[in-house]
């Protein structure tokens, strides 16, 4: 049994926001943003400094055939499957210095303080930065995750990204190796759980005052692109009753997709976020449009319900407004739901440690939604000012990221107290 003492314990809250900033250097813009692509050499000056603070945590690291970052503590019960932390240290073209690497970083400040303090668990203990989970130049999003339970495909290995590079080459970068990508996988008895601690990126827990949020469940996404096709002519010319105009329908498109959402519509968000149009000339009707289209919701179900509707809905458009409208499935995510054992475990640790929380979905995706096809999940949030992410004013007060990392260390505490003495 663990003592009173260890659960005592706490990170060293300093050292972890001087490592976020560290961190957050490394690809540094000058309005405050931070680009570091996967692949890329900030990419890698980042990866190398993980790597470094994990041997400084007393972890054995290695690197996957996947090019994930894994840092290993023996657990006093060798036979036990691997708890596993983790997150991801790439970002979005000027994102921010939180998503993803908080989770990375505070993890690594977790096994630290087990190991400062000589506290053991009967677990073993792997914590992983995960390659590629914005899905750089064009390649899959959580790639890294996607490898570790083996759902990668063929294409993911062998086509060449935005850049004209093979992916294969990149890989190989970053100590990769996609000939033998299957050396990556962990089997569903290698992992007991997998803990997530990740900013909110979202406006919820700073509207409501609360400290930690306690992830039911991670949203899936559908993305669907619409092409409408009308008739380009001269906009001076063509009379309004007998005009294809592509726009138009865009348009009636657009509101159709808001339509799908709360709250009268079966999904919880909607968003038509990039369109394109041609000839995209002011005095020309518009003759095709392309929107692409992102459905979320945490029951696919629902998602689905929502494509249907939209079909329905797309086909009086196009009757209405002279056009052809076509709708193309692009890749798409699952939802997944947090395990109800591990939600309660963190929500125990947040009330010993004193902090309120709340149970609210993930709007955004994150590697747990993939790790939990081989192993039950938790997620623990911390607000997000004004709700931005992936953005240079990405931004989480010093206290909440601390905060959320002792609520993660306890959660580990308890987790292991609770299933990993029982056997």
């Amino acid at each position: 049994m663990k003592t009173r003492s260890a659960q005592a314990l706490r990170v060293a809250g300093d050292r972890l926001v001087a490592n976020i900033r560290t961190l957050g250097a490394i690809g540094a813009t000058a309005d405050g943003g931070v680009t570091r692509l996967a692949f890329t050499a900030e990419d890698a000056r980042g990866r190398e400094l993980v790597r470094d603070l994990m041997t400084e945590a007393g972890l054995r690291t290695s690197v996957d055939s996947a090019a994930n970052i894994i840092g290993h503590r023996a657990g006093e019960r060798p036979d036990l499957p691997a708890l596993m932390l983790g997150s991801h240290i790439d970002t979005v073209p000027n994102g921010g210095a939180l998503d993803g690497a908080y989770g990375v970083l505070a993890a690594i400040e977790v096994a630290r303080a087990l190991n400062e303090h000589g506290t053991p668990l009967a677990h073993p203990l792997a914590v992983v930065a995960f390659n590629n989970e914005e899905g750089a130049f064009g390649t899959r999003g959580m790639w890294g995750a996607h490898a570790l339970v083996g759902a990668l495909d063929e294409a993911d290995l062998t086509a060449a990204d935005d850049r004209g590079r093979l992916v294969a080459d990149s890989l190989a970068d970053m100590g990769g190796d996609a000939a033998h990508i299957d050396r990556a996988v962990w089997r569903p008895d290698q992992v007991a759980a997998y803990l997530e601690l990740h900013i909110e990126q979202g406006p919820v827990l700073e509207s409501r005052d609360v400290r930690i949020g306690v992830v039911e469940a991670i949203t899936g996404r559908s993305t669907l692109t619409v092409s409408v096709r009308g008739r380009a002519s001269h906009a001076g010319t063509t009379p309004m009753e007998l005009r294809q105009d592509a726009l138009v329908a865009a348009a009636h498109v657009i509101l159709a997709v808001g339509g799908l959402a709360y709250p009268d519509g079966p999904v919880r968000v909607a968003t038509v976020g990039a369109l394109s149009l041609a000839p995209n000339a002011w005095n020309v009707v518009p003759g095709t449009v392309t929107l692409q289209v992102d459905l979320r919701d945490v029951s696919d179900s629902a998602t689905r319900q929502a494509i249907a509707r939209l079909r329905g809905e797309l086909l009086d458009i196009a009757m209405r407004t002279a056009t052809t409208i076509e709708v193309t499935d692009q890749h798409g995510v699952t939802a997944m739901s947090c395990d109800a054992g591990l939600r309660e475990v963190i929500a125990e640790a947040s009330e010993s440690l004193d902090l309120s929380h709340l149970s609210l979905p993930s709007g955004a995706g994150h590697d747990a939604q993939i790790i939990g096809r081989i192993a039950p999940i938790g997620m623990i949030f911390v607000p997000s000012k004004g709700g931005v992410s992936h953005a240079p004013e990405e931004y989480s007060a010093d206290d909440d990221l601390i905060a959320g990392a002792n609520v993660l260390l306890r959660s580990v505490l308890t987790y292991d107290e609770r299933y990993g003495r029982a056997f």
